[in-house]
């Protein structure tokens, strides 16, 4: 069976070291992969499954999708109910507003605000954490999701960025499905409906990241047990 994977590009993200970490974990599996690089909506529409990355700042990354309008066409792979998987500044661009660049207008699909880590940021010790915050850090979860399937809590994933969501900025309608403490308490990952988005590069995060990019290949975009996310 073909399994047809989009990754959206809009000329913001690691799309080709997120193709090459999907293509490893197809290859494990019976069905076959067909992963496109693509802003073509056709292609996207055709697709069983969507990746939307992103890195870099929010101000172009926004004029980039808005451009092109790639809001409207993860709009229509919602309704679709088509697996969607956010990652990085594709996550923060799913959100209503971002602080970054002066404050910037998000896609507003996840009701939320992306906020900048403070300078003076400090850990339990109370010594000074480094922005932005980078290499490998704990996700707490609880595992009502089927990406985190086979994964422990409290498992590290890698992370690359100064700006984030607080966990208390998630609006009722999505779920905090994973979290970080890094001074204070951030969305590591968040659910709604058919989308899943991580502040965490999966495809940088060695063992875990390629099972929760395994886990995408075979979700079929509901979730069954949301109780505890």
């Amino acid at each position: 069976m073909l399994n047809k994977i989009a990754i959206i590009d809009y000329g913001m993200g690691n799309l080709h070291s997120v193709a090459k970490a999907l293509d490893h974990v197809g290859t494990q599996k019976e069905d076959h992969v067909e992963i496109s690089i693509t802003a073509d909506p056709r292609v996207i529409e055709a697709s069983d499954r969507v990746v939307f990355p992103g890195v870099g700042a929010i101000r172009d990354c926004m004029a980039a999708i808005n451009r092109l309008g790639i809001g409207a066409i993860i709009g229509d792979c919602i309704a679709a109910e088509k697996p969607i998987l956010a990652i990085c500044v594709g996550m923060q661009s799913l959100m209503t507003m971002s602080d970054e660049n002066g404050g910037v207008n998000c896609l507003d699909i996840i009701p939320g605000r992306v906020k900048n880590f403070s300078n003076r940021l400090l850990d339990e010790q109370g010594k000074r954490l480094k922005v932005p915050h980078m290499g490998w850090n704990v996700v707490s979860f609880d595992a009502g999701h089927p990406l985190w399937t086979g994964i422990k809590n409290r498992t590290r994933f890698y992370f690359v960025h100064s700006y984030y969501v607080p966990t208390t900025e998630i609006n009722p309608g999505s779920q905090v499905a994973g979290q970080t403490l890094y001074g204070e308490n951030f969305v590591a990952a968040v659910a709604k409906k058919n989308i899943f988005a991580t502040q965490f590069h999966p495809e940088k995060s060695q063992a875990a990241g390629l099972l929760m990019l395994k886990n995408f290949l075979e979700w079929d975009g509901t979730v069954v047990n949301t109780e505890h996310l």
